[in-house]
């Protein structure tokens, strides 16, 4: 689809370059599509349909990528599979892990481009950080994935995929309903998730069916910095949490450090929050909120969030962020008694506004901190290509 908007300092994303390998990649395929893959390399309908429950329930149940290994599979039908078709994976190019545990890892895609995932273990849980596009289009001035430009929408497979190459690396086959380290995944990753809706979509239906890796859907998140004309798509054809990157509570701020804001205001954003299907108390929406000094942190900005969380009824919690510096960036964190002071009174408000302390800060993993080697430009050089298109709009 189309970039909406007026603030669009990079070009559309460019389609998937063909692999060398002619194989067809079944990762991230609806059953229907492995059906229709098999029928046309020649199965009839009855085999078709038996091959197609059996590779999904090895891929996503199993783990398996080899069809050897595939054992309810005849030995001849597995040769005939391994000539036509793949089971992928991103491939991994650096993994790194960081003090605290979080673990990052830079992953190429077939045609050759650079993007990142993270994984996040607690004790009582642990949360994968899934990208959803290489490098971003929205140019948020505190994020450093916002100093890439766009090069391309991952796909379903490349988006499952990650997903796939977390649990081969926790050891996490066959899959299980409960027990397991990765039991929560965050739309939070390099791209902005609403503007690669379709995929997104059909690689969230796959991580949460029941026959496969069945991980419900209260415990997948998707965030976006307001794509307002998407949001009530996104509940309706995908139902999951959502996460809304605020950050500020002013129009003059927010233009500033979420340009999205001078196409869909704070205003329009709350309403499509306060419409969004599926949202209650048990189901609360939660606002990212980066503290920045000087910028977003004062006492009066604490003050006019909860007013505007109140004024729409939004059943919602604020998740407040220590600014993680990346170089060049423009802006320093607030100090932590003044993420406090912010914290508290948003609490006494009565709403929940936790503090997320940083991790994986020393290999760059933390929260708007992944950047892959993908096609970078300088803050000055996507300055002045936003500003040269606002010039150009009048």
């Amino acid at each position: 689809m189309a970039i909406p908007g007026h603030i669009d300092p990079v070009p559309v994303p460019r389609p998937q370059v063909a692999s060398d390998d002619a194989r067809v990649d079944i990762l991230g395929l609806s059953r229907e599509a492995i059906r229709d893959a098999l029928l046309e390399a020649g199965l009839d309908e009855r085999q078709a349909k038996l091959r197609a429950k059996q590779l999904w329930h090895q891929m996503y149940n199993r783990g398996a990528t080899d069809f050897d290994a595939m054992s309810d599979i005849a030995k001849p039908q597995r040769a005939w599979l391994a000539e036509r078709f793949k089971v992928g994976r991103p491939n991994t190019v650096v993994q790194q892990v960081s003090t605290d545990g979080t673990r990052k890892w830079l992953l190429k895609t077939d045609d050759g481009h650079d993007f990142e995932m993270v994984f996040i273990p607690d004790a009582d849980r642990g949360t994968l950080c899934v990208s959803s596009q290489v490098g971003c289009t929205l140019n948020c001035r505190f994020c450093h994935t916002g100093t890439m430009r766009l090069v391309r929408n991952l796909t379903p497979g490349e988006i499952v995929g990650q997903v796939m190459l977390a649990r081969d690396a926790l050891g996490e086959w066959p899959s299980q309903p409960e027990g397991r380290m990765l039991s929560n995944i965050v739309m939070m990753g390099m791209g902005e998730p609403l503007y690669n809706f379709d995929n997104v979509r059909d690689a969230l239906k796959i991580v949460m069916d029941g026959d496969g890796i069945g991980l419900s859907r209260r415990r997948i998140t998707l965030s976006t910095s307001g794509v307002v004309p998407m949001m009530e798509k996104a509940g309706a054809e995908i139902g999951v949490n959502l996460a809304v990157s605020l950050h500020a509570v002013t129009k003059e701020v927010r233009d500033e450090i979420v340009p999205l804001n001078r196409k869909y205001g704070i205003e329009e954003l709350l309403q499509a929050c306060a419409d969004y299907p599926g949202a209650n108390n048990a189901r609360r929406i939660t606002f990212e909120y980066v503290m920045l000094k000087d910028k977003n942190d004062s006492d009066e900005d604490a003050r006019e969030l909860v007013r505007l969380i109140k004024k729409y009824k939004l059943p919602a919690k604020v998740n407040l962020i220590p600014f993680n510096p990346w170089p060049g960036a423009p802006y320093e964190c607030s100090s932590d008694e003044r993420v406090n002071r912010f914290s508290d009174i948003v609490f006494e408000g009565g709403i929940s506004a936790p503090i997320r302390r940083p991790r994986g800060r020393d290999i760059m993993a933390a929260c708007g901190q992944l950047k892959s080697a993908a096609e970078k430009k300088s803050r000055a050089e996507l300055d002045k290509l936003a500003e040269e298109k606002l010039a150009a709009l009048g």
